[in-house]
Order: structure tokens, then C-alpha cells, then sequence
């Protein structure tokens, strides 16, 4: 973008005009804590809120398509989008996912964002409506396998983000995906406005913030969730095996220390088997739902395991999910037109 073209709308790229959006940021899917209202907030203020379809079912207890509908009511319209996760667990899983994603096409959703396998079947679905579909990758191979699955941009998941993290440093990643011809978001270690104009500035056409979310009035998440968020540093970040059977970040805990962030040596031959890895995270992520319930149930649902980036360093306060999007909004038109002066 030109310095001219940057001055007169500073916050158009690639996701803006693919999304429907004013503001190249999206709420990422967080399973369970993306409640209705956070991604409504999200979208209102110009971003992207996107929907985690088992947590507004099994955690939040909606109808998925009554779901749908109540949070773009609660978004005044605005675009929102859908998280599909494509893992060839099994028959049920993926039959209900692809229900899901029908559904979100009948009811308007446009914008999808895939993860954990092949994305072909989510853009065959969606490219009829006029719907996009970007696809999470930790590496190039991952980029080179979703666009052949024809997919319309890459969500760019880092060494420093939330949940399902990547290896590489944000910039190194970019680098080893630039070429591929798609649009590219940056997802992990983006906590603050400052980060999210050095993301743009790096040349990514978006972000997405997962973790800073957590931190909002909007969120639902327990209130020693977002504590253990303000808290923790970056240092304070681990992977562990635990959740899903592929390494997810989360906050070291006392907990976390004692039953240790690797699977035993069951699980791992399980997971290091083509055959067999699916039923394994399978395994593993219907345990961790259902702990989170029993959990709820009782009062102390995030006590186990606090999902969280790197981004924790530059998050120091719980605000309105607005004020995240529109202090990003200031920074970025600030640095731009500067920039143009």
C-alpha cells in the first residue's frame, strides 16, 4: 500500500475486503471461552468475532442455528464468522461439523476459519455462497497443503500464541508463507495495540488475538482466569500434551507441574501412529470437555489449565472488547499517517 492510499484509509488490506470488516483483527475461536457476547463485541466494534461451534453447544448449551442467530442480533449485523475444525476423528464429529457449517451458510456466515486438516471440504462448501475460507498453519508445508485445498488466506499461527501454537517466530513464519500468493494474519504474541501495528508493519494483512480477549468484561471465562492472565508472563507459557494430544500453550500452575505436559508412553505411541493419532486427540479433547463441564459444575472449571500465549506480557488490565479493537484502530492510523506525513 502507498503512503497516499495508506493516509486516505489506513486500515484496508486483504482480510478487511475478504471479511466484510473495517478492522483487519479477529476475536479467535477459543474453546470454551468464545460466549456469544464476546464475539458479537468484537464484530460491533469493526473486527471479526469468530464462533467456536462445540463451545456455543456443549459449553454455552445453545441451538447451534438459534446461536447464531442471537449473536448477530447482539452484533447489530455486523459479519461474524466460524470456526471449523476439519480432524478426521470420526464419522459423527465430522458429519456434525459439516451440518454446522451448512447451517452458518443458511443463516449468513461467510467467513471461515479451518483448522487440524484438510480445508478442501469447508472451501467446497462455502466458494457457492460467495463464502472465504482461511486456514491455520504453523509452517510452509501446511501453507502449500491448504492452497491446494484452495483455500483464500492463512492464519499464521506462531511459536508465541495460545492454544494449538506453532514453532516459528512471527516474522520467520511470514517469511516461509509471503510467496505462496495468499493473504497472511498473524496469530500469536499480539496482546496490545503496539503489537498489532508491528504485525501490519511486518506486512501481514491481520491479526488474531485470542488472549487478550480472554481479558474482557464481554468474556465469560472465571474471574481467576483472567487474574492468571494479568499475572503471568511470558516465561510462564508451556506446552503441554494434556489437552488435546498435540502441544497446546497454557500457563504453568502448580497443577500443570504435577502431572506434566507430556502423554505417557501409551499415548505417545498412540499419537505417533497414522492409524491411531485421530482416536487419540479424540481421546484426549473429549476428556478435557469433559472435565471442563464437571468442573464448571462445581465452581472451579479453570483451576486445571489456563490456555494462554505469549501475549500475556503486554496485557495489564480487563476492558471492554471494544476498547481492544479501537485502541488497535487509533494506534494503527496514528503510525500510518505519520508514516504519509
Amino acid at each position: 500500500m502507498t503512503p497516499v492510499a495508506a493516509l486516505a484509509n489506513p486500515l484496508a488490506t486483504a482480510l478487511t475486503a475478504a471479511a466484510g470488516i473495517e478492522v483487519p483483527l479477529i476475536c479467535g475461536a477459543m474453546y470454551p471461552c468464545s460466549n456469544p457476547e464476546l464475539v458479537a463485541a468484537a464484530s460491533r466494534a469493526g473486527g471479526i468475532g469468530i464462533v467456536q461451534p462445540i463451545a456455543l453447544v456443549y459449553v454455552h448449551r445453545l441451538d447451534f442455528r438459534a446461536g447464531l442467530r442471537g449473536i448477530r442480533d447482539l452484533a447489530d449485523g455486523r459479519p461474524i464468522g466460524l470456526n471449523v475444525l476439519t480432524e478426521q476423528s470420526s464419522r459423527i464429529y465430522l458429519d456434525r461439523m459439516r451440518r454446522w457449517v451448512d447451517i452458518a451458510l443458511e443463516e449468513g456466515v461467510r467467513f471461515f476459519v479451518s483448522s487440524l486438516g484438510n480445508p478442501r471440504w469447508v472451501v467446497e462448501r462455502a466458494r457457492p455462497f460467495g463464502g472465504v475460507v482461511y486456514h491455520d498453519v504453523t509452517e510452509r508445508k501446511w501453507g502449500l497443503k491448504a492452497k491446494e485445498a484452495g483455500v483464500d488466506g492463512l492464519i499464521a499461527v506462531n511459536g508465541e500464541a495460545g492454544g494449538h501454537a506453532g514453532a516459528r517466530e512471527p516474522a520467520a513464519l511470514l517469511r516461509e508463507l509471503i510467496d505462496l500468493g495468499l493473504p497472511v494474519v498473524c496469530a500469536g504474541g499480539v496482546g496490545d495495540a503496539a503489537g498489532f501495528v508491528r504485525a501490519l508493519e511486518l506486512g501481514y494483512a491481520g491479526v488474531q488475538m485470542g488472549t487478550r480477549f480472554i481479558a474482557t468484561t464481554e468474556c465469560q471465562a472465571h474471574m481467576e482466569y483472567k487474574n492468571a492472565i494479568l499475572k503471568a508472563k511470558a516465561a510462564d507459557i508451556v506446552l503441554t500434551e494434556k489437552i488435546s494430544g498435540v502441544p497446546v500453550a497454557v500457563i504453568r500452575t502448580p497443577y500443570v507441574d504435577r502431572v506434566g505436559t507430556h502423554a505417557g508412553w501409551l499415548g505417545r505411541r498412540l499419537l505417533g501412529h497414522s492409524r491411531t493419532k485421530h482416536w487419540m486427540r479424540l481421546y484426549y479433547s473429549l476428556h478435557s470437555i469433559w472435565a471442563l463441564d464437571r468442573g464448571q459444575k462445581r465452581g472451579d472449571g479453570y483451576k486445571d489449565y489456563f490456555q494462554a500465549g505469549r501475549s500475556v506480557d503486554a496485557i495489564d488490565a480487563i476492558v471492554p472488547a471494544g476498547d481492544v479493537v479501537r485502541s488497535c484502530v487509533a494506534a494503527l492510523r496514528a503510525a500510518r499517517g505519520a508514516a504519509a506525513a
